[in-house]
């Protein structure tokens, strides 16, 4: 079911763009707001299980509705095959609506072609504006092929992978929780960019929440993209990149991702590339890791590990 769910989710991102602004959430934010303005009267001791307090409350629908419609569902004999699908496939809608609220904010393949015919309009201001979508900060460089390679697999992380590792592992409540983590994540991190005073304490734990989260998907994605592009570079990168690492734990992933995920591009862009064509490929490269993930999810739901 988590296959099916998973394939139909993916599919409908990617037709139903005009629905994509309903992704964004931004009624969520006054939610978010009033967990932040309750987080800053906490002792330091109280600011990680306020975090996750916060986190787990907009969870508890989608784990009360995951629930109630399994709990629906038993496995029958093959004469009563029909009422369990009929009693399956609510499950497997609830499913598909969730992965797509989930998966975004926006459809990162829409925005990255949005980018890239920006840049070959020779529109500066629309490509650097996406580009700051991409990077989550202000980006005046619209043709800085690092920034956009390094943007697209971090977003590829954030909006992608960890929805469906956690879809994966926990179902519609794991995917769920991953996106209200993100969405917590974007929006301290907002409130930190206008106004800085008495955040850093709330904006490193929430970080770190995140970055707990996304570690194991992030290190799978990795591993797809070594197997998708240059595996002896990427593996390479991966490798030293560890042994000289000293950044904090929400920051590692996001730079490990983006070494390799770079170093994975290696003999994928011509000699003389500019910010639309790396975008590009590095979006195949996102696309043929996702297709990879796939392969592997179908293998483990046909040997019962991923139903």
């Amino acid at each position: 079911m988590k296959l099916i769910a998973l394939i139909l989710g993916l599919i409908l991102e990617r037709l139903a763009t005009e629905l994509l602004h309903l992704r964004e959430l931004r009624w969520f934010d006054r939610y978010f707001d009033f967990s932040i303005s309750r987080l800053l009267l906490l002792p330091s001791w109280l600011l990680y299980p306020g975090v996750i307090a916060a986190l787990l409350i907009p969870v508890v629908p989608v784990l009360w509705a995951s629930l109630y419609l399994a709990a629906a569902y038993t496995p029958l004999e093959w004469p009563q095959i029909m009422t369990a699908v009929l009693w399956t496939l609510p499950y497997v809608l609830f499913a598909v609506l969730i992965l797509f609220f989930s998966l975004g904010p926006r459809d990162l393949g829409s925005e990255v072609d949005e980018y890239c015919a920006a840049v070959e309009a020779g529109d500066a201001e629309q490509s650097e504006r996406v580009l700051t979508e991409l990077c989550e900060v202000e980006h005046s460089g619209a043709g800085d092929i690092e920034a956009v390679e390094e943007a697209i697999f971090v977003q590829a992380t954030n909006r992608i992978f960890g929805v469906v590792f956690w879809f994966v592992t926990l179902g519609p409540v794991g995917a769920w929780l991953f996106r209200s983590s993100d969405l917590f994540r974007r929006r301290v991190s907002f409130r930190f960019s206008r106004d800085p005073s008495g955040l850093e304490a709330a904006v490193a734990a929430i970080d770190n929440v995140h970055g707990a989260l996304v570690w194991v998907p992030a290190r799978l994605a990795i591993l797809g993209y070594a197997l998708s592009g240059s595996f002896d570079d990427a593996l390479n990168c991966w490798r030293s990149y560890e042994l000289k690492s000293d950044l904090p734990f929400h920051r590692s992933n996001d730079e490990v991702v983006a070494c390799v995920g770079k170093a994975a591009m290696t003999g994928f862009l011509e000699e003389s590339p500019n910010s639309a064509a790396a975008a590009r490929n590095a979006m195949r490269l996102v696309h043929r890791t996702i297709f990879i993930w796939l392969t592997l999810i179908g293998l483990m739901t046909i040997f019962g590990w991923a139903v």
